[in-house]
């Protein structure tokens, strides 16, 4: 197949820098200097740029380079790609020489508390993948998509995709024990404390009053948060009563920054799973990936045994 030649507008990466080193310099021959190039080079640069497009740039005014209103249009542009290009390159960078890299879209506080205390001993078994994780607050379109999978609940999972369950979702109560006290509360008392929100699942206190038969009008007050970390976070400081997966509290718990003062729990309406599209060209080391996490669901997820 014949690749496409560039078109003869499109700026080179060099004609990209001397735009913007020559804007924030207001000279060539100090874009010159920043690029180890002749001042004339630099000048060449801009003035081919100029012709190929039709435009002006640059006002030239006292020996001075003066952006156009196209050049400051422009130049925005060309600051972004050039940070873009550099910001790729410091990716591939840090791979380190690895063989394959996946690239995993996780639910923010899933990737904090489970998946990467656990990820050493996938690194362990495949040095040679370098994992690339990315927030995925929402369902993942993979056509569209850096990522190669996602690690999310099931219901996020869009058409055309592979589920592979992980671990399942188990609601409770949290709060630091200077909120509530040294006993155990009952849910009625709860009601007298502020109730952490999560903003993108706001039902989550609706679902629990309601599983146990308590109306939840007029009573769900309390500040709302993103993510589940930033929940833990404002439960830990005492701002209020957090409704949280267990499987995010456990250490919080374990170190007594938390304490779980109601033992009724809340099935989660799905389980977090390794969502992958359905493809018979999978690259390798996501099948590599979803071999270790079929090891470590069958294991009940137990760290000590990873």
């Amino acid at each position: 197949m014949t690749l496409p030649s560039r078109p003869a507008h499109t700026p080179t990466v060099q004609e990209l820098r001397a735009l913007v080193l020559c804007a924030d310099a207001g000279s060539a021959s100090a874009a010159a200097e920043a690029m180890s190039l002749t001042q004339s080079a630099v000048s060449r640069s801009i003035r081919g740029l100029e012709d190929r497009l039709g435009v002006r740039l640059f006002h030239r005014e006292r020996q001075r380079l003066i952006l156009s209103d196209a050049g400051r249009a422009m130049v925005r542009d060309a600051r972004e790609i050039l940070e873009r290009i550099d910001a790729s390159a410091r990716m591939v960078m840090a791979f380190g020489g690895g063989e394959d890299v996946l690239r995993l879209g996780v639910l923010p506080t899933f990737a904090t508390t489970w998946l990467i205390p656990r990820l050493a001993a996938f690194s362990a078994l495949h040095p040679e993948i370098c994992i690339d994780l990315g927030e995925a607050l929402s369902p993942v379109d993979f056509q569209d998509s850096v990522f190669d999978a996602a690690l999310q609940r099931t219901e996020m999972a869009r058409p055309g995709t592979e589920v592979l369950p992980i671990c399942a979702e188990r609601l409770i109560v949290v709060a630091s024990r200077q909120l509530v006290g040294p006993g155990p509360v009952t849910p009625a008392d709860l009601m007298a404390h502020p109730l952490i929100q999560q903003s993108t699942r706001p039902d989550l206190w609706s679902d629990w009053m309601a599983s146990l038969g308590l109306a939840p009008f007029g009573r769900l007050r309390g500040p709302r948060f993103e993510h589940f970390d930033m929940v833990m976070a404002a439960a830990e400081a005492g701002l209020g009563i957090a409704l949280l997966p267990d499987i995010f509290a456990a250490r919080a718990l374990a170190d007594g920054h938390l304490c779980q003062p109601c033992d009724h729990i809340l099935p989660g309406r799905s389980p977090y799973a390794l969502i992958r599209p359905t493809s018979a060209t999978a690259p390798r080391s996501l099948d590599l990936f979803a071999d270790w996490l079929r090891t470590v669901a069958s294991d009940g997820g137990d760290l000590a045994r990873r």
